[in-house]
């Protein structure tokens, strides 16, 4: 009888034993297939490759490596000197055209007034004369504002708020209108990008909750779902040399899911928290 009972005892507990692993390997393979959430992630931002609008030598540099700075602020100057030289030129300029109109206005009146002693074609060609002088009047201003705004762009301004990266201009350097030559890193753009597998898109949808941890910080951090990507890449089409499809004829049986963008807006971050592009996060999208 003892044997018996001892017996159903194993039994039972070994029935409960695979009762309890199956359902703890069922919640394992429902969160790891279908729960929405991912290991692969990366804090990201837009970064703004400063240009300078003229070119010259850089005659300061008011920034360091790593500063934060906010929208309007002065990173560098480049030298003035052969500017506002320009500008004094155009402003010479600008007094000597006004000048010529000034005269070919009053020879149009003085013509105007003798019209019964000159010819009309004399009158004529003073009323052309004066609108010649006008447009040349009108160019001179355009390229007196035009002077002015080169030297207004000797001083290269932050375009956003954002932190300087990776800083290696130097006073005496000589730039070039339309190259980059500071990082700025715009830190209002600062967000979350999941990449999901595309078996878990249909449990993800815009403006739903999101957890996320940092690797290496414990603090977590809150957001939103803002949009899902529309396409990827298609690694097994090309563009043949007759602009027709050039399709991979290898099919590979084992089929991975792709992995498709997610962007996610942070709601809040804890104080302590070091936001930096590029770093790595563990995400996961929550249940409204």
């Amino acid at each position: 009888m003892k044997v018996s009972f001892r017996g159903a005892i194993r039994v039972i507990v070994t029935l409960v034993l695979v009762l309890a692993a199956f359902g703890a390997g069922r919640e394992l393979w429902a969160h790891y297939m279908d729960d929405p959430w991912t290991r692969d992630a990366k804090v990201r931002a837009d970064v703004v490759g400063v240009a300078p609008d003229v070119a010259g030598f850089v005659s300061d540099v008011l920034v360091q490596d790593n500063q934060a700075v906010k929208k309007g602020d002065v990173l560098f100057r480049i030298d003035r000197a052969r500017f506002a030289i320009a500008l004094e030129q155009a402003e010479a300029v600008v007094d000597g055209r006004k000048a010529t109109l000034d005269q070919a206005k009053r020879d149009r009146e003085r013509y105007e007034q003798l019209k019964d002693v000159v010819s009309e074609q004399k009158t004529e060609q003073m009323r052309m004369s004066e609108a010649e002088a006008a447009a040349s009047y009108r160019q001179a201003l355009a390229d007196r504002e035009l002077a002015k705004l080169n030297l207004e762009r000797t001083e290269v301004k932050a375009p956003v708020n954002g932190t300087i990266s990776n800083l290696s201009l130097r006073p005496g350097d000589y730039v070039t209108a339309g190259t980059a030559k500071v990082a700025l890193v715009d830190t209002d753009s600062l967000r979350i990008e999941g990449y999901f597998e595309e078996t878990k898109l249909a449990r993800i949808r815009v403006g739903a909750p999101v957890s996320i941890r940092l690797m290496g910080q414990a603090a977590p951090l809150r957001g939103h779902v803002e949009s899902i990507a529309t396409g990827i890449e298609d690694r097994e089409r090309t563009v043949g040399n007759g602009l027709l499809a050039n399709i991979n004829p290898t099919f590979s049986w084992v089929r991975l899911a792709q992995r498709v963008p997610v962007r996610i807006v942070l709601d809040e971050a804890p104080d302590g928290v070091q936001l930096v592009a590029g770093l790595t996060a563990t995400v996961s999208v929550l249940e409204k």
